[in-house]
């Protein structure tokens, strides 16, 4: 017989006689607690799902009529489905939100379901869950909220983190209210926290010469180049093909982004649908990487490791930029700014918001400014400075 889901995945399971059953919950028994079950079953797991979902809709629990009152067909009471925060929060999980992320996406929400919501307010009647008490399991977590304990970050969740398990919660009960299932969502009067904006570190302009020169010393000068002069994401990067050249328009084809898993590199989709895009890139940057191809001219990728002949593992691709830095007697900067680096020196040199954000996959172009907003800043001043003195000369 198939093996179960695991816990937090839902309630759908493939029976021995190859069809898919779907669990569900309809209350509890009075007498003894328990609580009640029923199912579904299907050919296929698409039908099942959405039988599963049609159930949860449609099938429902008839409260119980006192008895010193006679029941009539006016008084019988409304169908209602009962669930408690962790039910809900697993059916939600399965049946309406894991279909539609990526992987990467999937496990981080397991992660806040299964390890900082159910076992804080899993038991809860889901029609009990107040502002109130989200409110105060939003500060627990920026506190103490910390799982795995980490002494540079300290016993609490960040702010980003606690206000993105808020978004869940709210997408979550935003369905429970169109289900019927409660008539408000609680996180509506709740105040999630705002994120904090840490001061962005770039690589500065008199420093970009040693670097490449430094990169070039390691052999690996085309990589870095590309990346300082196209912002890509270190993954999308890392896992370029040669066929994602055009050597003519010269532009580089994104479509698709290496990471690390369990220890095992996997390649999928960009983050996002606006990060699968064509980016031109300087006559400079082709030449090396018609170089660098020459090297290695019967292997796919752009640049192989040159230990596996594989794509390198995005942590190795650190640790060679942490060594070019320490080569440049530079301070440490994450590879992720050299990308932040880029975008920097793009806003700096004129490249307007639009391109930019074209160029580095946003999803739109307000983004880009909310993002670098300390050199548009400064562009703005410079700006005011400039017609400033031009009215000066015309008056």
């Amino acid at each position: 017989m198939a093996k179960r889901r695991a816990r937090g995945e839902g309630s759908l399971r493939k029976r021995s006689d190859g069809r898919w059953e779907g669990r569900y919950t309809v209350g509890r028994d009075e007498a003894t607690g328990k609580l009640l079950y029923r199912n579904v079953l299907a050919k296929t797991q698409a039908e099942c799902k959405a039988k599963l979902r049609e159930a949860i809709r449609n099938t429902a629990q008839e409260a119980p009529t006192p008895k010193h009152v006679k029941s009539t067909p006016k008084e019988t009471a409304a169908p209602v489905q009962r669930f408690t925060v962790a039910e809900w929060l697993r059916t939600w999980f399965e049946l309406y939100s894991k279909p539609n992320l990526r992987e990467t996406t999937q496990e981080q929400y397991t992660n806040f379901l299964e390890k900082h919501l159910i076992p804080n307010i899993g038991d809860i009647p889901l029609e009990k869950l107040t502002s109130l008490r989200l409110q105060k399991l939003y500060q627990d977590l920026r506190t103490s909220g910390r799982v795995v304990q980490n002494q540079k970050a300290g016993p609490g969740l960040s702010a980003k983190t606690v206000r993105n398990i808020h978004m869940l919660l709210h997408s979550a009960l935003d369905q429970a209210v169109r289900e019927d299932l409660i008539k408000k969502n609680p996180t509506d009067g709740c105040s999630a926290p705002k994120p904090e904006k840490k001061e962005m570190k770039v690589i500065q302009p008199e420093q970009i010469g040693n670097y490449l020169q430094a990169a070039a010393e390691r052999n690996v000068l085309p990589m870095f180049y590309l990346e300082l002069t196209s912002g890509l994401r270190r993954g999308e990067l890392l896992a370029l093909l040669w066929t994602d050249l055009d050597i003519e328009k010269h532009t580089i084809s994104v479509n698709k982004s290496v990471r690390c898993r369990q220890g095992e590199l996997k390649v999928s989709t960009p983050k996002t649908r606006h990060s699968i895009r064509t980016v031109v890139i300087p006559q400079q940057a082709v030449e090396l990487l018609i170089q660098e191809h020459d090297r290695h001219p019967d292997n796919p990728y752009m640049f192989p490791s040159p230990v596996t002949g594989n794509m390198y593992h995005p942590d190795t691709a650190g640790r060679i930029h942490k060594r070019i830095l320490e080569d440049c007697g530079m301070e440490h900067v994450r590879f992720h700014d050299l990308r932040h680096t880029f975008a920097t020196l793009a806003l700096q040199n004129g490249v307007d918001i639009k391109t930019l954000s074209s160029m580095l996959g946003h999803y739109s172009s307000g983004f880009t400014l909310d993002t670098y907003t300390h050199v548009t800043d400064k562009m703005q001043q410079e700006a005011a400075e400039k017609m400033g003195n031009f009215m000066e000369m015309t008056f």
